[in-house]
């Protein structure tokens, strides 16, 4: 059948088997290549191979949760939303959490997802306990930071293609409430932005949504959010009683793709006018329910949708921190000069770089998702050429546009990766369309 990543382009041939139990599955990883797929949130075609792709989602039980410690054994497949549902009653919370809560852990460790907390907790790969996955022959393999190290630290961040993840264990966040304090601030440009996230640096979380059409002195005018967990001192009395309990939310659903010429420059431009002057003037420790402030865009279940049936690519890059304003100043330029029909840009500041094939770096990665067409893929291509120049690296869970003399120039990581997948055999039988268009 047909199917594509969340980003629904590029839309791609594949077989796909729903394994229901260890056996199952090893019988599909023996029988040559193949590629695990989640709840298919990774945007482009990471999670597709081009002949067998082995879906995930019957290992879904959860195994043991340790109330008192904050540990949580599961299984790959599970949800995060159901790991909210389960562990948020308790007084936990997960320690890294990326902009959507519809995604598999399976898929957030392959991914070593990053939240709004990289800069002080780092990512998906310091809250993972251990891991246990099925290598391509056929063996359930325990790997931690101090068992089966090389393998541990390679998978993490290594997209799959190191064997599949079938159980973890987690480690969890202890909080007191649902609810979040945060504070909104205005910029009027990138190197203000970048001076706000450096002088709230010690906050648990913060991230800025930037809008990507202005120019000049008006380039990377941003609305920097900055939270923090609240304590039950923090929250009003009617909601004192049941802390750990949020509003519920009606979701919607967008019953049809919408016309491409919906995303043009004059309803981008309204939009964003609309959105900064919205949030103008600093708001300090507003209370929001923890569904509003790390997953706003899961309120419209199908925003893909709003794109149109062409889909949309985005682009997430890392510049490190020493070239970041200049390197996030020439991206922005390209962006803005070039009049792109972009609808979302977000900014975050990164913390220290983990080990094995992670994106992230000490810097500020740039998020920019664009409506596919020939002149944003030009456009696309463009940002891929200035990131390298400037040192940067590329998302490989947002990817489906980069080529790969840029993909190896951006990281040297990338020889010693694929040198462990051919001594270890790996090479041969988990294989994407991403790790063949970028020869991983």
């Amino acid at each position: 059948m047909q199917i594509s990543g969340w980003g629904r382009c590029p839309k791609l041939q594949t077989t796909i088997v729903r394994p229901a139990n260890e056996a199952e599955l090893l019988n599909h990883i023996k029988r040559g290549e193949s590629i695990a797929r989640g709840n298919g949130r990774s945007y482009g075609d990471s999670s597709i191979s081009k002949t067998k792709t082995i879906n995930m989602k019957k290992f879904n039980r959860f195994l043991h949760f340790d109330r008192l410690n904050g540990v949580l054994t599961l299984e790959a497949g599970v949800l995060l939303k159901d790991v909210i549902d389960l562990i948020l009653p308790a007084g936990w919370f997960p320690s890294v959490t990326p902009g959507t809560k519809f995604v598999t852990i399976g898929g957030m460790i392959a991914s070593d997802v990053h939240g709004k907390n990289h800069h002080k907790d780092g990512g998906m790969g310091n809250c993972v306990n251990w891991i246990e996955l099925v290598t391509h022959e056929g063996k359930i393999i325990r790997c931690s930071g101090t068992e089966n190290k090389e393998l541990f630290d390679w998978t993490i961040g290594g997209m799959g293609l190191t064997g599949i993840i079938v159980r973890a264990s987690l480690k969890l966040r202890r909080i007191e409430t649902a609810w979040i304090k945060q504070s909104c601030i205005a910029s009027k440009n990138l190197h203000n932005t970048m001076r706000l996230f450096e002088m709230f640096s010690k906050s648990t979380y913060s991230v800025a949504w930037i809008d990507c059409t202005q120019k000049e002195q008006k380039l990377g005018r941003s609305i920097l959010f900055i939270g923090e967990h609240a304590n039950l001192e923090d929250i009003p009395l009617n909601n004192a009683t049941k802390p750990l309990e949020t509003p519920r939310k009606i979701k919607r659903n967008l019953p049809i793709e919408l016309p491409s010429w919906i995303l043009n420059r004059f309803t981008i431009k309204i939009f964003n006018f609309l959105y900064y002057w919205k949030f103008f003037g600093k708001r300090a420790n507003q209370l929001r329910d923890w569904d509003s402030f790390f997953y706003p865009l899961d309120k419209l279940q199908n925003w893909n949708k709003i794109y149109g049936k062409r889909g949309f690519s985005q682009f997430q890059c890392v510049l490190p921190l020493r070239h970041a304003e200049i390197g996030l100043r020439a991206l922005l330029e390209k962006i803005s000069n070039t009049n792109s029909t972009n609808f979302l840009g977000v900014l975050k500041r990164l913390g220290a770089e983990s080990a094995g094939l992670s994106f992230p770096m000490e810097g500020y990665t740039l998020t920019v998702d664009f409506p596919m067409s020939e002149k944003n893929s030009k456009l696309v291509h463009e940002l891929h050429k200035i990131t390298l120049e400037f040192g940067g690296r590329f998302y490989l869970s947002k990817d489906s546009q980069l080529r790969p003399d840029i993909f190896h120039a951006s990281d040297e990581r990338i020889i010693a990766f694929k040198k462990y997948r051919h001594s270890s055999g790996s090479e041969n039988f988990f294989k994407s369309y991403q790790s063949e268009r970028l020869d991983l």
